[in-house]
């Protein structure tokens, strides 16, 4: 089990990578190396090589491999994945400053004490457990911290698969962020979902032509025209139900813990009997499409010729062909639609012994939970690790409070993790990643 030193060092290293702004605001402009160099020094420490890889001048990566003691040989290498850069926070919007690091009443405030550096900061100090320990993980664990999660990821594991495949030659699953967490559903009912899945990533540009004119004429091929009448019926449109099997199997243990019928004839009613539990379920039971973005004109008085907007699609297992069909409806003749960046969605099994495992160990620690799979509205790096074949969990456990908003954590002002959610973490993540966890039995689910 770990020690009491890793439980403070989880602390410690979560508010020390806070410290360290890795910002990243898209399209190149980041610099993750200060914290990847960081990240290499806290394994050196412990006696673990690691190798910082840079894509480009300050977008750095850092991979290291802990030998296992072969018995788990058998399931191949599991990679352990997790970024090290965050998104832009206005300090002006907090209650302290976003990069203090602050711990304060029992938790650590900054960004990415949730997205995603209490996760690294809980992995670094488990594994530095292991060598004062003297132990080892039954199988390999490969541990990669990469950059430039928060935009395309070509910068981190874009280019750690394309570039570095060799590292994880023999990694076959993998686990990262989002999963593992407390989630309060009720008197006497905490859930833990475990991601296997996420919706594929579909960040689209609308671009329409016209006229252009002056202002006070009328202007029947008005771009900006064109292009919000496509922007209006995109964004209200009612994208019908598609149930993937990691969902069926959500709603399916859901509908058992609060006692009904898994009803997939008539999904929408089924969630409103699972009161605050349905919105684990509600966001991925559809592809969705929301507009973010316009771009046209230059002076009030002057019809532009050209108009562009973004859309930020996110698709289902199995819903890419609907989607595109779909955004040729509903953009029409006069607008034309391209992938401004596009990652495929991701679904992965969950009567496998990994995610067995995930379920004991987290059950162990609170064995009045329940543990149920769930798929990710959004994406990470799991998608990029794919290519390589490494199917991707999320699992970066954390006990939460009532009333602690996680979803609200990620990219949101006062950004925050509790300290006895990093000490959770790191117990849980010790049982999993060492392999001394027990089948769990039905009944615990």
């Amino acid at each position: 089990m770990a020690d009491t030193q890793a439980l403070d060092e989880a602390v410690r290293f979560t508010s020390e990578l806070i410290r360290i702004d890795t910002t990243n605001r898209g399209g190149g402009d980041g610099n993750e190396r200060p914290a990847a160099e960081y990240a290499a020094g806290v394994l050196a420490e412990a006696g673990i090589e690691a190798v910082v890889l840079e894509s480009a001048p300050g977008r750095a990566n850092v991979v290291a491999r802990i030998e296992g003691t072969g018995a788990g040989d058998a399931e191949g290498a599991l990679l352990v994945h997790g970024h090290l850069d965050v998104v832009p926070a206005q300090a002006d919007d907090w209650s302290v400053h976003p990069f203090s690091g602050e711990v304060r009443d029992g938790v650590v405030w900054g960004r990415g004490a949730i997205d995603m550096k209490s996760t690294v900061a809980m992995v670094l100090a488990t594994v530095r457990s292991w060598s004062r320990e003297g132990v080892r993980p039954a199988r390999d664990i490969v541990l990669a911290l990469t950059a430039d999660e928060e935009d395309s990821a070509a910068y981190g594991s874009g280019f750690l698969a394309d570039r570095h495949a060799g590292l994880f030659h023999d990694c076959t699953e993998g686990i990262s962020e989002s999963g593992g967490f407390t989630f309060h559903a009720g008197p006497g009912k905490r859930i833990y979902p475990v991601a296997a899945g996420e919706r594929g990533t579909a960040w689209l540009k609308l671009t329409a032509d016209g006229r252009a004119g002056h202002g006070s004429k009328v202007n029947r091929t008005n771009a900006v025209t064109r292009l919000a009448s496509a922007v209006s019926r995109v964004g209200e449109h009612q994208w019908p139900v598609r149930i993937t099997p990691t969902v069926r199997a959500a709603l399916t243990e859901l509908a058992a813990l609060y006692g009904v019928e898994p009803d997939f004839a008539d999904v929408d009613a089924l969630l409103t009997k699972l009161g605050t539990a349905a919105a684990l379920v509600e966001p991925v039971i559809r592809n969705s499409a929301n507009p973010t973005m316009l771009e046209a004109g230059y002076k009030i008085n002057v019809i532009p010729g050209h108009a562009v907007a973004h859309i930020d699609g996110r698709v289902l297992p199995g819903g890419e062909e609907e989607f595109a069909t779909t955004m040729d409806e509903l953009t029409g003749p006069d607008v034309e639609w391209e992938y401004h960046h596009r990652e495929i969605p991701l679904e992965a099994p969950v009567d496998r012994p990994v995610f067995a495992a995930m379920r004991e160990s987290l059950l162990h620690f609170d064995p009045g939970a329940h543990v149920v799979p769930f798929v990710m509205g959004g994406g990470t790096d799991a998608k990029q690790f794919s290519r390589l074949g490494i199917t991707g969990y999320g699992f970066s456990p954390l006990k939460l409070p009532e009333g602690f908003d996680y979803a609200g954590m990620y990219h949101g002002v006062d950004e925050r993790v509790p300290v006895e959610g990093l000490h959770f973490g790191v117990r849980v993540l010790d049982r999993f990643l060492l392999g001394t966890h027990t089948p769990a039995t039905g009944g615990e689910r």
